[in-house]
């Protein structure tokens, strides 16, 4: 049985849609925590972190702008990375609930310092692959993973005090069908791992779920699952921040939580990207605590 932490990460400055900041609320409204205690025994809900939740505008002459409201979101996901990292240390179970998925360059930073070598299944549509230079955006929502890696901003790369948190070749993407041209680049240059859509509909959720755990579990002393729930196709998942025609679908998914669960590998998690305020009842709101559920079965 896992000793689970739940923290909720309301964060909606990564990107430009309001809405995501009140997924934590509405997904613990939803009945998560009940759910999880019937199946653990041992579950903790930390609440929501006080992120700030005001655009960030700064001189145009500033060539930090490129990236919009930087300065909130670093401050945002240093507090989560501290968080993370003091319930890895207790030796429980990250739960994380965004927020946009700017909020992974916290998660990654608070779990990776107590791993030598710690494995990221990142489960999206997009690629996150972005920096600075490559944004079409200036979304911090899409450069999470570049990041993580050591590439991008100075203060998004230093989170948590250290850089390179993650190496390329312990990361597998699943999922992607939307990458812009600057990460395709950096995902051929850093040569990671990747699953798009078309190989799950090719080969089969379970083929792909067994090669990114058999790639993974042999380099890796532990694996964080990065779940961005606009990997969903729009059909099962309309709340999302970006949705993407095109995607797995809600059976499939269960279906490789499922098994991630079998194996027993993942060892802190986060799902991002749910905004309530464009779901339509509830819809996602719902998958998302059926894909934790499916994930903590054991």
């Amino acid at each position: 049985m896992k000793k689970i932490t739940v923290v909720g990460a309301p964060m909606w400055l990564g990107q430009s849609v309001f809405g995501t900041q009140l997924a934590p609320a509405v997904i613990r409204s939803a009945g998560l925590i009940q759910s999880l205690q019937l199946r653990h025994t041992d579950v903790i809900d930390s609440g929501d972190l006080e992120f700030k939740s005001e655009e960030n505008y700064c001189s145009v002459d500033d060539i930090r702008c490129k990236i919009k409201n930087l300065n909130p979101v670093w401050e945002g996901v240093e507090l989560l990375a501290s968080r993370v990292s003091e319930i890895v240390a207790e030796g429980r179970f990250p739960l994380i609930l965004g927020g946009d998925h700017s909020i992974a360059i916290g998660s990654l930073a608070g779990v990776a310092k107590h791993y030598r070598n710690l494995g990221v299944i990142w489960y999206d549509a997009h690629a996150d692959s972005n920096t600075m230079a490559t944004s079409p955006s200036g979304n911090v929502q899409g450069m999470p993973l570049a990041a993580s890696l050591g590439a991008g901003q100075s203060e998004l790369v230093k989170v948590g005090g250290y850089r390179n948190k993650i190496k390329a070749e312990h990361v597998v993407l699943i999922g992607v069908r939307d990458i812009d041209a600057g990460e395709q680049e950096f995902i051929e240059r850093n040569q990671i791992k990747q699953f798009t859509s078309e190989d799950v509909f090719r080969i089969g959720i379970h083929n792909v779920i067994e090669e990114a755990v058999s790639y993974l579990a042999t380099q890796c002393d532990g694996i964080h699952l990065s779940f961005d729930l606009d990997v969903l196709d729009p059909s099962d998942a309309p709340g999302v921040g970006t949705p993407v025609a095109g995607g797995i679908s809600l059976k499939e998914n269960i279906e490789a939580m499922n098994l991630l669960a079998k194996h027993n590998i993942i060892t802190s998690a986060e799902f991002v990207e749910v905004n309530p305020l464009v779901d339509r009842d509830g819809k996602t709101v719902k998958a998302a605590i059926a894909l934790i559920e499916a994930l903590l079965t054991n």
